[in-house]
C-alpha cells in the first residue's frame, strides 16, 4: 500500500513538472537539452556492452592454446544461444534480434514509440551472444538500445511523434558514436541508414547526440582509436585502378553476404520448432568457428592483425597453425573465412542469437581488401600494394554495399582508425560499391525486410507519408447498408434517412455484393408503381475493385489510379467493413505531409 501511496505521488509530480516545462520551455530548446542527455544514456550503455562482452569473452577464451585446434569451440556458441533463448523467452518475452530493422519498424509504424524493456534486452542478450562465440556485431543491439532510450525519454515528456522520432535517431546516433568512437559516422547513419531527414529542426540534436555519446567513450576508453592502424604507405595515384576493382569487388561481395543471410534466415524462417532451431543453427556456427577461429564473436581481434601487418595468427587455435608460413594455404585459407562469415551470422541469429551486422559487414571487409591486395603482391606483377591500406578500404567498401550507407562507411571507417589520409581512396572503394550493388538490389540489409513488406519509410516525401498512412484509420462507416432482397420502397426509404449518395449492398452474412449509386436510380425512384415489384439486387452496381483492410497505401492507391473511383469499399476477405474516399486520402495526406515539413 505504501509502495502504491509514494507511485502515485512521483506520478502526480512528475505530470506537474511535465506540464510545467510544456509552459516554460520551448520545444526545440528541450529537444536540445533531451539530445544532450541521451547522448550521455547512450554513451554509458555503448561503453557498458562493450565490457560486458569483453568479460565473458575473456573469461571463456584466455586459456586456450593457439597451437591447435580447441574442443571447447564446438560447445561456447550452443550454450551462449541457450542462454539468451531463456533469457528471451522467460524475461524478454519477444523476439529482439534484428534491432535496426526493428528501430526502421517503429518509425514507421509504431510512432517511434519503443518498449522500455528494449533498453536493457539487447545489451544483456547481444553481450551472452557475442561472449560466447556468435559470429555477429554488437553494433545493432546498441543501436536498439539507444533508440529505445530516445524513445522512452520522449513518452515521458509525452512529445508527439514528431520528437519521438529525432530522439529515437539521437539515441541510435549516439549508440554507435559511442561505441566506435566516431561522432560524425553516428549521426551519418541516422541520416542514411534510419533515413531521418536532416532538417533545422533535427541536425542540432543529432550532432549533439553523437558528439556527446562518443565524449563519453573518449573519456572512459580514452583517444586512441578503436582499430590499431599505423599508415606506413602513402596512397599513390597509380593504385588508383587497382581501389576500382577493389570497389566493385566489395560491391559483389556485399550482394553475397546480403543474398546468403537472407537465404538462411527463410531457411531458419520455415523451422517451426526452436529446438530445431538451436540445434541447426549451434551446430553450422559451432563447426565453422571450430574450423575456424577468427570466426568466433565480433573478429576484431582478426581485423586488427590484417591492419597491422600480422596474418599468422588467423591460424591461431587452429588444426592449420603448422601451415601458418604457406603464402597460397594462408590465402585460401582467409578467403574460406571471408565467404564463411555470412553462414556464421545467419546460424547464430537464426538460432536465437542477439546481434547485428555492422561487425560481419567490417570484418568481411577487411578480409576481402587484405586478400585482394595479398594476391597480387604475391603473382610477381611487379607491384607491391599496402596490404593494410587495402584492408582499410575494403572495410569501407562492404560496410557501404551492405548498409547502402557509403558516407557513413567512410567517416566510420576513417574514424575507427585514424586513417583520414586515405580518405580518396575510402570514397573511391567505397562509392562504386555501393554502385555496384544498388545495380542488384535498391534495399540494404536492414531495409529490405519492410520494403517487401511495404512499412518502409524512405527520403522520398511522397512514399514516406503513404508509409505512415495506415487504411484502418481512414475508413469512413457511415454509409448505410442495403441487401440484395430490398424493395425499391425500402430502398427509397433508406435514402432518406442517409447523406450519402452511395449504398453498399451487404447480405445477411455481410458479404459485400455491390453498391447502388443513387444517380443510377434517381429515374425510378418516385415510381410508385414499381416499388414493390423492383429489388435491390435488379439495379445494384458492381464495385470497380475492393481494398483489403491490410493493403498498404500504395496499393491502394494504384487501386485508385487503375479504377478512377472517388470511393472504393474496404473488405476483409469479402466482408464489408466500410469505404474509402479520395478526399479522405488527401486530407489525412496533407496533415501528415505538414508533420514532416515541420522544422
Amino acid at each position: 500500500m505504501a509502495y502504491k501511496e509514494t507511485h502515485n505521488k512521483f506520478t502526480d509530480l512528475w505530470m506537474k513538472f511535465v506540464i510545467w516545462r510544456e509552459h516554460h520551455i520551448k520545444e526545440k530548446n528541450f529537444v536540445l537539452i533531451l539530445s544532450l542527455i541521451v547522448g550521455i544514456l547512450c554513451g554509458f550503455a555503448a561503453q557498458l556492452l562493450k565490457f560486458l562482452i569483453h568479460v565473458v569473452s575473456n573469461l571463456l577464451t584466455s586459456h586456450l592454446n593457439i597451437g591447435t585446434a580447441n574442443w571447447l569451440y564446438l560447445v561456447y556458441p550452443v550454450i551462449g544461444i541457450l542462454i539468451v533463448t531463456l533469457f528471451l523467452n522467460l524475461v524478454v518475452k519477444e523476439n529482439i534480434s534484428h534491432g535496426v530493422t526493428k528501430v526502421l519498424y517503429a518509425i514507421s509504424r509504431r510512432k517511434s514509440r519503443l518498449k522500455k524493456k528494449n533498453i536493457y534486452a539487447s545489451l544483456v542478450a547481444s553481450s551472452v551472444t557475442i561472449g560466447f562465440g556468435g559470429s555477429v556485431g554488437a553494433e545493432g543491439p546498441i543501436v536498439f538500445t539507444g533508440a529505445a532510450i530516445g524513445s522512452n525519454i520522449g513518452q515521458a515528456f509525452r512529445l508527439s511523434p514528431r520528437i519521438l522520432m529525432i530522439l529515437v535517431g539521437c539515441g541510435a546516433a549516439a549508440g554507435i558514436a559511442g561505441i566506435f568512437r566516431a561522432p560524425i559516422a553516428g549521426m551519418l547513419f541516422t541520416l542514411e541508414v534510419l533515413m531521418i531527414d536532416l532538417t533545422g529542426l533535427t541536425v542540432m540534436p543529432l550532432l549533439l547526440a553523437s558528439v556527446t555519446g562518443a565524449v563519453v567513450a573518449y573519456v572512459l576508453e580514452g583517444y586512441n582509436a578503436e582499430f590499431i592502424f599505423v599508415q606506413s604507405e602513402m596512397f599513390a595515384t597509380g593504385r588508383i585502378p587497382f581501389a576500382i576493382v577493389l570497389g566493385i569487388i566489395c560491391g559483389l561481395m556485399s550482394y553475397y553476404l546480403t543474398k546468403v543471410m537472407f537465404m538462411m534466415e527463410s531457411m531458419f524462417g520455415k523451422l517451426k520448432s526452436r529446438c530445431l532451431k538451436i540445434i541447426i543453427g549451434g551446430l553450422i556456427l559451432a563447426l565453422l568457428i571450430f574450423m575456424f577461429p577468427p570466426l568466433y564473436g565480433e573478429g576484431y581481434g582478426a581485423i586488427n592483425d590484417l591492419l597491422s601487418g600480422d596474418i599468422s595468427h588467423v591460424v591461431d587455435g587452429t588444426f592449420f597453425y603448422v601451415d601458418r608460413n604457406n603464402t597460397w594455404f594462408l590465402a585460401l585459407f582467409i578467403g574460406v573465412i571471408a565467404l564463411t562469415k555470412a553462414f556464421a551470422t545467419s546460424a547464430t541469429n537464426g538460432a536465437g542469437g542477439v546481434g547485428g551486422t555492422f561487425a560481419p559487414s567490417l570484418f568481411v571487409g577487411a578480409l576481402t581488401g587484405f586478400i585482394f591486395a595479398y594476391v597480387i603482391n604475391n603473382l610477381d606483377l611487379g607491384i607491391e600494394l599496402s596490404q593494410k591500406n587495402f584492408t582499410l578500404m575494403g572495410m569501407a567498401g562492404v560496410m557501404a554495399g551492405v548498409m547502402h550507407a557509403p558516407l557513413m562507411a567512410i567517416f566510420l571507417t576513417a574514424e575507427m582508425t585514424g586513417g583520414y589520409d586515405l580518405f580518396l581512396p575510402l570514397l573511391i572503394v567505397a562509392g562504386l560499391a555501393y554502385i555496384t550493388i544498388r545495380l542488384f538490389t535498391p534495399y540494404s540489409i536492414y531495409t529490405m525486410r519492410l520494403a517487401k513488406a511495404g512499412d518502409l519509410v524512405t527520403h522520398q516525401k511522397d512514399k514516406a507519408v503513404l508509409t505512415l498512412l495506415k487504411v484502418d484509420n481512414l475508413i469512413e462507416m457511415d454509409f448505410k447498408t442495403v441487401s440484395p432482397e430490398m424493395n425499391l420502397k425500402e430502398m427509397v426509404d433508406v435514402i432518406s434517412i442517409s447523406n450519402r449518395n452511395l449504398f453498399p449492398v451487404v447480405d445477411s452474412d455481410g458479404m459485400l455484393k455491390g453498391v447502388v449509386l443513387l444517380d443510377e436510380i434517381r429515374n425510378i425512384m418516385f415510381r410508385a408503381d414499381l416499388y414493390k415489384k423492383m429489388h435491390v439486387s435488379r439495379f445494384m452496381s458492381a464495385v470497380p475493385d475492393v481494398i483489403e483492410v491490410d493493403y498498404h497505401m500504395d496499393k491502394v492507391m494504384e487501386i485508385f489510379d487503375k479504377t478512377n473511383a472517388w470511393n472504393l469499399p474496404v473488405v476483409d476477405n469479402g466482408r464489408y467493413i466500410g469505404f474509402v474516399s479520395k478526399s479522405k486520402i488527401f486530407n489525412s495526406y496533407r496533415r501528415v505531409l505538414r508533420h514532416f515539413t515541420e522544422d
